[in-house]
């Protein structure tokens, strides 16, 4: 059994590394469809009330309210599937709750880009609602996630990549990752996309 947790902020490429673990036959559990549900169940709209809803799941059931959510399905998933990868931890407080249940078959990768890498990619993609249409902008997403613990989840990650260089590079790093786990230490040769353990 393993299970792979991602932790980086908005547009580091963690929904790249869930299509990684897809392609290899490996089940995705999204925390932030947790908070999607939550949000269309209060009858708001998920492209811009998603942040507002999740504070409010940390406020009203305390702050591992979604990883506390989001256990059933790992489990779940866990049954017809030696690895799960979790998408989308964004506290230290998240990373107790998995820390707790899974112990030392989970590992956490934080995946890490500069500011304006991240917002270049966001415009790219164009699935996400903008400052000038009702939405967060960037710097704002940041700093609410930021505000739930991500910092401290980061710095407690069991491998870091820092994902600048190519699509491709990612893809094989994070390949690397679920083929091989933590031993996977070495940067990618020719690029500036790296794995290492802090």
């Amino acid at each position: 059994m393993h299970v792979i947790g991602t932790v980086g902020l908005p547009g580091s490429g963690k929904g790249e590394a869930a299509t990684v673990a897809r392609e290899n036959g490996i089940p995705v559990v999204t925390m932030g469809d947790v908070v999607r549900q939550e949000t269309a169940d209060r009858g708001l709209d998920p492209a811009k009330d998603h942040g507002t809803v999740a504070q409010a799941l940390r406020e009203e059931n305390g702050p591992a309210a979604i990883a506390e959510r989001s256990l059933p399905m790992i489990e779940d998933r866990l049954e017809d599937h030696d690895t799960v990868l979790v998408d989308g931890i964004r506290s230290g407080t998240e990373v107790d709750a998995f820390e707790e249940r899974f112990g030392s078959t989970f590992t956490l990768v934080s995946i890490e880009a500069p500011f304006e890498v991240r917002a270049e990619r966001i415009d790219d993609r164009g699935r996400d609602v903008g400052e000038d249409e009702g939405g967060e902008g960037l710097a704002a997403r940041d700093e609410r996630e930021r505000g739930f613990g991500m910092d401290d989840a980061m710095e407690r990650a069991d491998v870091v990549v820092e994902n600048t260089a190519t699509l491709e590079a990612f893809h094989d790093r994070i390949q690397s990752i679920i083929e091989r786990g933590t031993t996977d230490s070495e940067a990618t040769t020719g690029s500036n996309t790296e794995v290492h353990q802090p």
